[in-house]
């Protein structure tokens, strides 16, 4: 087999990505600490083509090296907010009629397998910091919670792993 050249895989430019359909799906970053998952998150929201990424509290903002670094210029044809307060940022989708599910170990969760996005509705998904998750006031503000079933002697995926994971779910459900 030979390996496919940037020809064979018809990619489009920023300025045309912009006018992409888009899956129903916000990626927001709850204090995520290390910019290379910052960055991670903006290269898979490319690759999925996410509506956008919000970014909250210390979470850290392009231009930065280190996003740059592995986003490889999807901080540019992503689009994305920042927020000090991820609360705001949760209110302000929640009024622009996205379901908001936080990405967290909680009981009553949502085994993500379990997960069925519907025709029509739209989704914000809440990521959290690397040791801490995501906030507890911010998980008692969501719609429902979604939680990827684990079964080795480690409680959780890294952040960017799991962001990758989550939007591939969606993508593969949605239609474009």
């Amino acid at each position: 087999m030979k390996k496919k050249s940037m020809l064979d895989l018809h990619r489009v430019d920023v300025d045309e990505y912009k006018e992409v359909a888009k899956i129903p799906l916000v990626v927001v970053l709850d204090n995520v600490r290390s910019e290379m998952n910052v960055g991670s998150v903006f290269r898979t929201g490319d690759a999925f083509v996410i509506e956008g990424v919000v970014l909250c509290g210390i979470t850290s903002q392009p231009p930065r090296p280190e996003i740059h670094k592995t986003a490889l210029g999807a901080e540019e044809s992503v689009q994305w907010k920042y927020y000090k307060e991820t609360l705001d940022a949760v209110n302000y989708l929640r009024g622009e009629g996205y379901k908001i599910l936080s990405i967290e170990q909680v009981h009553g969760s949502t085994s993500l397998e379990k997960f069925i996005t519907k025709p029509g509705e739209k989704y914000a998904v809440i990521f959290g910091n690397e040791v801490k998750g995501v906030q507890q006031e911010v998980v008692d503000a969501s719609d429902g919670c979604i939680e990827i079933p684990q079964l080795g002697t480690k409680h959780s995926l890294n952040i960017a792993n799991t962001a990758a994971i989550v939007m591939w779910h969606v993508f593969q459900q949605c239609k474009l």
